[in-house]
């Protein structure tokens, strides 16, 4: 009986590693062509929040060797130098810079005032850009790096806050939302929104009337993470989530992702996208096509939409840790430069991917 079990747990074991080495087999492949749009262009500065890290600067080290990005660390030189030592990475000529001895400074100051219009005072400003995750948002908003990852060992808050207070949205872009980019050999999936906004809800001016539906956010969700999904060379056909397929069930829900597909296909019908639709009428073609008869979404999709955030971000670590996709992300979307959040579980590895990604997107 022992011998059984073990054999069956060594088979478990097996088919898990295959699984895990056909995503990581596709990723140099689904990466190859943002690689080839950043030798196309001029190197990418690209603003690393924790330069001490030993994830960070190992991945800089990587990207220095290749140079096809120009990692900018932020640190105080001798702490981020002593770090790479003691890891063994080569960062020999990046650049680092420690905010409390930037020599502009003071027009940082400024401009920070300017853009808080009255929300923080130069003394406010100035302490506040001795913070790595402000300053280095300053660095993108003034010009001086195209893009920023950020987040290792602080939260996504903490990364988010400082690029709308100072980068904002983009034009035309109300919110500010996340996507998640699933692999699993040869297949690719994406998800949105999974990591920023925790619910939907009716944004009103101050006589109560209505600026922003929830309607209206779920469907630039949607439109957003069609862009972020073109980048990894997915055509999105695109399903918007709910636990009802095509009016089978009534409630808030439904009615909200309803309504969403409807202002989608309104606004960008050059989109194929679907809803509101369950799980299984989304992925799997018979049970689509049989929920949602004539559907070109139903059945097919590659591009899920959940309803606010609790889902999304339980859907795309079901797929992760019991369907074997890797996941790649959260990718901001709507900002008006290329800054990215890291998981403070992080590797190396998932640094340099995400660091190709933010850089890929600052060529748009």
């Amino acid at each position: 009986m022992k011998k059984v079990v073990g054999l069956i747990l060594a088979l478990v074991l097996l088919l898990s590693l295959s699984i895990l080495a056909a995503a990581e087999e596709a990723v140099p492949d689904m990466f190859a062509n943002l690689v080839e749009r950043l030798k196309a262009n001029e190197p990418r500065r690209l603003v690393f929040t924790e330069g001490t890290d030993a994830r960070i600067l190992e991945a800089a080290a990587r990207l220095k060797q290749e140079g096809i990005i120009t990692p900018v660390l932020i640190g105080d030189p001798e702490a981020v130098k002593a770090a790479a030592a003691d890891g063994g990475f080569d960062i020999e000529g990046l650049e680092i810079i420690n905010p409390s001895q930037f020599a502009d400074m003071d027009r940082l100051v400024e401009d920070f005032v300017t853009l808080r219009k009255g929300k923080a005072t130069a003394e406010e400003a100035r302490e506040m850009l001795l913070k790595a995750n402000y300053f280095g948002t300053m660095l993108v908003k003034e010009g001086l790096a195209d893009a920023l990852l950020g987040g290792a060992t602080y939260s996504t808050a903490d990364t988010v806050r400082p690029a709308l207070q100072l980068v904002k949205t983009r034009k035309g872009a109300n919110i500010v939302s996340s996507c998640m980019i699933l692999i699993r050999g040869e297949e690719k999936l994406a998800m949105g929104d999974c990591a920023i906004n925790v619910s939907y809800t009716d944004k009103k001016d101050a006589d109560g009337n209505v600026t922003l539906s929830a309607a209206q956010q779920v469907a630039e969700v949607a439109v957003e993470t069609a862009r972020t999904a073109k980048l990894f060379g997915i055509e999105p056909k695109i399903a918007m989530l709910s636990y009802s397929t095509n009016g089978s069930a009534a409630g808030e829900g439904p009615d909200l992702m309803r309504e969403a597909t409807k202002i989608v296909k309104e606004t960008h019908p050059e989109l194929a996208c679907d809803g509101e639709m369950q799980f299984d009428a989304a992925f799997v073609p018979e049970v689509g096509q049989l929920k949602f008869p004539g559907s070109e979404v139903a059945g097919y999709a590659n591009t899920f939409i959940f309803p606010e955030i609790q889902s999304g971000n339980i859907g795309y670590k079901i797929a992760q840790r019991l369907g074997g996709f890797m996941a790649i992300g959260p990718i901001l979307q709507g900002l008006n430069a290329p800054i990215n959040d890291l998981s403070r579980g992080c590797n190396a590895e998932e640094v340099y991917l995400m660091s190709i990604i933010t850089a890929a997107q600052s060529i748009d």
